[in-house]
């Protein structure tokens, strides 16, 4: 049975930083893509980053190109999301999930297994 437990998550004044990450059980990791979702209040879900099994690929949505890098440690079962330069627009619930391919995937169906996210505010 595939878990994710995401860490990380809190109150953060603009402008600041938080290292998200995600611990992953029961799955081969190394053979999959990750990604990182988040859920705004009254909004959908969206993509906000994915990185293939390898590690080798990344690819990040518009809003967080230049602020997030994600990463992840293949020997430890885990994927983080450093988010720096953090604005009000980035609040939101943050999910992990890994994807049913190896490669990057930044389509929610691509994704079988999510995590049951994490809030993150970021208020002054």
């Amino acid at each position: 049975q595939v878990q994710l437990v995401e860490s990380g998550g809190g109150l953060v004044q603009p402008g600041g930083s938080l290292k998200l990450s995600c611990a992953a059980s029961g799955l081969t990791f190394g053979s999959y893509a990750m990604g990182w979702f988040r859920q705004a209040p009254g909004k959908e879900r969206e993509f906000v980053a994915t990185i293939s099994g390898s590690g080798f690929s990344t690819s990040y949505a518009n809003f967080v190109m230049g602020r997030c890098t994600i990463s992840r440690d293949n020997a430890k079962n885990t994927v983080h999301l450093q988010m720096n330069a953090l604005k009000l627009e980035d609040t939101a619930v943050y999910f992990c999930a890994v994807a049913n391919i190896p490669n990057t995937a930044i389509e929610e169906h691509e994704y079988a297994n999510w995590g049951k996210g994490i809030p993150v505010t970021v208020s002054s």
